[in-house]
C-alpha cells in the first residue's frame, strides 16, 4: 500500500505540497451552550463526548426523529481545510453504529479503574462495571472494550476509545455512563464542574448550563430506574444510531432507480479486448475477456471522476444529471474447465486501493481451475487505485470526505450492473466472447451470481452482498468491517497516517476526524449493512489470524454482528490472549453447517497487540488463506450449496500455503 501511494505521488513531492500549504486560520469560538455548537460538559475538545445528542435536533420527517445537526466551526480543522461544511454529516439521522464512543479524562488509568480489556469483553457487562453503555429504550447492556489511545503521547490530549464488541442496533438510542473511574495512583476521578451541575439540582433558568441540564436530566433518569447510582458518575451523555434508511438509503436510492430504468433487459455491454491463452501459456485460464459495462452515473461530473459527489435534488437524493453514464471497465477470467462445462459466475472484489486486474492474481485463478467459476472484476470506485490522490486530498480537507463514499456506492451499482450482465440470459453470456468455437456458452447463468473478495474486497463486499439484487452468497476473505476501527490498527495505514498527522497533527483531534470520516463510510462499506446483511443472505468469513493489515477484532465484531457462527475449534488453545476466546460469538457445531460462518485460519504469526496498533511481528498472514486449496475448496462449496465443509479433520485450520 505504501509503495502505491508513493507511487502515484512521490513521497518528496508529497510531503514538499503538504508542507507548502499555508495553515487554516484559527477556529472560531464555538457557542459552548447551545446544541450544535461545543457541549460544556467536555472541555478538552469540541465535539466530545462523541458521539452526542446535543449534536442533533428534532426532526420528525426522520426514521429515528433527529438529525445531526453540527455548527459550523465544530469538526476539527486541518491544514487545508478551514470551518468544514457540515452539510455531508448533517444529512444523517444519527450516528455510526460501529465507531467508538470516545472522550477525554485526565488521568484516567483504566486497570486501576476496572474497564474492561479487549481481552476480556464479558467484563464490560459486569453489574459494577465502570462503563455502561444502555440501550434506552430496552434497558439492555451493550458488550464492549475500552482503550486509551496508543497513538497519542500520554497526557491530557489522549482520547478513552469505547468500542462497540457488537454494532449497535439501527436507530437506537443510547446512553453512556462513566461511574467510578480511578486515576494512576486509584484515587478516584472527580467530574468536571459542568457535569455535576447538570448533573445536580435543577439550574435557574438563566443559568448558562440550564438547557443543557434539560437534555440530559431523562437519559439520567433513565440510569437511575436501570439501577446506576447517578451520584457515582464522573461523565454520562447520550446519542442516537442512524436508522437503517439513513445509513442506506442513498444506494438504495440509486440501485432502485437504476434497476427500474434497466427493467428486464440487459444491461448495455461492450468487450474490447479477448486474449486466447494455450496450456503452455497458462494451464488454468483459457481466456481474458476485459470491457465496459454501461451504468447510469448518479455522481455530479460526466462519467464520475475520482472527487465526484452525488448530484442530488431539492430533497437531497441522489439522482441521475441527465443521461451521465459510467462506462464501468471489467475483467473476466474464464477457466479452461469451462469448455467441457459452462462454469458458474462469480464477481471477484480487489484489495485495497487496487484495481480491476487483482482478478487474474494466481489464487483467483487457481478457484476458477479447481472449481469451475469465471471470474469478473470491476473497480471499486471511491477505493480503487485512481482514487488514490482524492482519498489523500481528503485527509487534508475533511469537507471532501464524502466524494469517497459518494463514488464508492457508484461502484457497487456499477458492479451489481456487472453481477446481473452474468445472470442474464441475453448478457454477457449472448456475446461470442464468452462462447466456445461452436457457439456453447462458457458460463451458467442460471446458477445465479456469486461474490468473493479478499481484504477490501471483503470489506466492501459485504456491502455489495447485502444490496444486490441477484448476489444471495458471497465469500469475505481476510475482511473485517468499519475503517474507524481498522486505521489505526492496520500496516496500511501509517503512510496516509503521515498525511494526516501533517494534516492535523493533535491525535485527540484526529480520532474525532476519523469517526466523522466513519460516518459517512458507513454509505458504502459493511459496517452501515452489517445489521441486515444475513438477512435472507450468507457469508463466509475467511480470517487471517494475527493478519497485519485487517485487524481480527473487527472480523469479530462483524461476526457477533451478522450472527455468522464460528467454525470450531478456531485456534489451539492457548494461542489466544483473550479470557474467553472469541466472546460473544456462537459456534458452528458440527460441520457442514448451512448458514453464514466465520473460519480462522492460523499460519503461526503472533497474536495481534491489544493496543489500538499495527502488527509488527512476524510474517503477515494475510494473503495466506487464499493461497490454501482447501480453503479455496471451503469457499466454492459455499458459494455453490450454503455449507461450510470441514477441511481441517476437525482442528483449528492451519494456513501453511507454501
Amino acid at each position: 500500500m505504501r509503495r502505491r501511494l508513493i507511487g502515484v505521488l512521490g513521497a518528496p513531492a508529497l510531503a514538499a505540497a503538504v508542507l507548502a500549504v499555508p495553515a487554516a486560520p484559527p477556529a472560531l469560538a464555538a457557542e459552548p451552550s447551545a446544541p450544535g455548537g461545543c457541549d460544556p460538559l467536555a472541555a478538552a475538545e469540541c465535539l466530545l463526548p462523541f458521539p452526542n445528542d446535543w449534536y442533533t435536533r428534532a426532526d420528525a420527517a426522520t426514521a429515528t426523529g433527529r438529525r445531526v445537526a453540527f455548527g459550523r466551526d465544530v469538526i476539527p480543522r486541518t491544514l487545508l481545510s478551514g470551518a468544514v461544511d457540515p452539510a455531508a454529516w448533517n444529512r444523517s439521522d444519527g450516528f455510526s453504529p460501529g465507531s467508538a464512543l470516545m472522550t477525554q479524562i485526565p488521568g484516567l488509568d483504566l486497570t486501576a479503574t476496572g474497564a474492561a480489556p479487549v481481552t476480556d469483553i464479558g467484563a464490560s457487562l459486569r453489574d459494577d462495571a465502570p462503563i455502561v453503555i444502555l440501550d434506552a429504550a430496552t434497558g439492555e447492556r451493550h458488550p464492549y472494550w475500552a482503550e486509551l489511545d496508543s497513538n497519542a503521547p500520554a497526557g491530557d490530549r489522549r482520547a478513552l476509545l469505547v468500542h462497540p464488541a457488537r454494532n449497535l442496533r439501527d436507530g437506537h438510542h443510547y446512553i453512556v455512563a462513566l461511574r467510578d473511574l480511578k486515576n494512576t495512583a486509584g484515587g478516584a476521578i472527580a467530574p468536571s464542574a459542568a457535569f455535576a451541575k447538570v448533573a445536580g439540582p435543577d439550574l435557574p433558568a438563566t443559568d448558562p448550563l440550564r438547557q443543557r441540564q434539560d437534555q440530559l436530566r431523562p437519559a439520567l433518569t433513565r440510569l437511575a430506574a436501570a439501577g446506576i447510582d447517578t451520584g457515582s458518575l464522573t461523565l454520562a451523555w447520550d446519542f442516537t444510531v442512524a436508522s437503517t434508511r439513513s445509513l442506506t438509503g442513498d444506494l438504495h436510492t440509486i440501485r432502485d432507480d437504476a434497476f427500474r430504468r434497466l427493467g428486464d433487459r440487459a444491461p448495455g455491454t461492450v468487450v474490447t479486448k479477448v486474449t486466447d491463452f494455450t496450456p503452455e501459456q497458462d494451464a488454468r485460464v483459457a481466456r481474458e475477456v476485459e470491457g465496459v459495462v454501461a451504468v447510469p452515473s448518479y455522481l455530479d461530473t460526466p462519467g464520475g471522476l475520482p472527487g465526484s459527489r452525488f448530484h442530488r435534488d431539492k430533497d437531497g437524493r441522489p439522482s441521475r444529471a441527465l443521461v451521465n453514464t459510467q462506462a464501468a471497465g471489467f475483467r473476466c477470467e474464464i477457466p479452461r474447465s469451462a469448455f467441457t462445462t459452462p462454469s458458474s459466475p462469480a464477481l471477484y472484489g480487489h484489495g485495497l486501493l487496487g484495481s480491476r486486474n487483482e482478478v487474474g492474481a494466481g489464487n483467483v485463478k487457481a478457484m476458477a481451475a479447481e472449481h469451475n467459476f469465471t471470474f469478473c472484476a470491476t473497480d471499486w470506485i471511491g477505493m480503487a487505485q485512481e482514487d488514490v490522490p482524492n482519498v489523500v486530498s481528503a485527509l487534508l480537507d475533511p469537507a471532501r470526505f464524502e466524494t469517497i463514499p459518494d463514488r464508492m456506492q457508484q461502484g457497487m451499482l456499477n458492479a451489481m450492473f456487472l453481477g446481473r450482465g452474468l445472470v442474464h440470459a441475453k448478457g454477457l453470456v449472448a456475446d461470442k466472447a464468452f462462447r466456445t468455437p461452436d457457439g456453447k456458452p462458457l458460463i451458467d447463468p442460471g446458477q445465479g451470481v456469486v461474490f468473493d473478495g479478499n481484504s477490501q474486497g471483503g470489506i466492501l463486499g459485504g456491502t455489495l452482498v447485502a444490496a444486490s439484487p441477484d448476489i444471495r452468497r458471497g465469500v469475505l476473505g481476510v475482511t473485517a468491517m468499519n475503517y474507524s476501527l481498522l486505521l489505526n490498527r492496520s500496516s496500511d495505514f501509517p503512510t496516509y497516517g503521515q498525511v494526516l498527522d501533517v494534516s492535523q497533527p493533535d491525535k485527540l483531534k484526529q480520532q474525532l476526524l476519523i469517526s466523522l470520516f466513519q460516518m459517512l463510510w458507513d454509505r458504502g462499506e459493511t459496517n452501515g449493512y452489517a445489521g441486515h446483511l444475513t438477512d435472507g443472505r450468507q457469508v463466509l468469513m475467511h480470517i487471517a489470524y494475527g493478519d497485519h493489515q485487517v485487524a481480527n477484532v473487527a472480523a469479530d465484531v462483524q461476526a457477533r454482528t451478522t450472527g455468522a457462527r464460528l467454525v470450531v475449534p478456531a485456534l489451539t488453545p492457548g494461542r489466544s490472549p483473550d479470557r474467553v476466546p472469541y466472546w460473544g460469538i456462537t459456534p458452528a457445531g458440527k460441520l457442514p453447517y448451512t448458514g453464514s460462518a466465520m473460519v480462522v485460519w492460523d499460519s503461526g504469526t503472533p497474536s495481534p497487540p491489544t493496543t489500538n496498533t499495527p502488527p509488527t511481528e512476524g510474517e503477515d498472514p494475510h494473503s495466506d488463506p487464499r493461497n490454501m486449496a482447501s480453503a479455496r475448496l471451503q469457499k466454492a462449496v459455499f458459494l455453490r450449496t450454503g455449507q461450510v465443509i470441514d477441511v481441517c479433520e476437525g482442528a483449528p485450520c492451519k494456513a501453511n500455503p507454501s
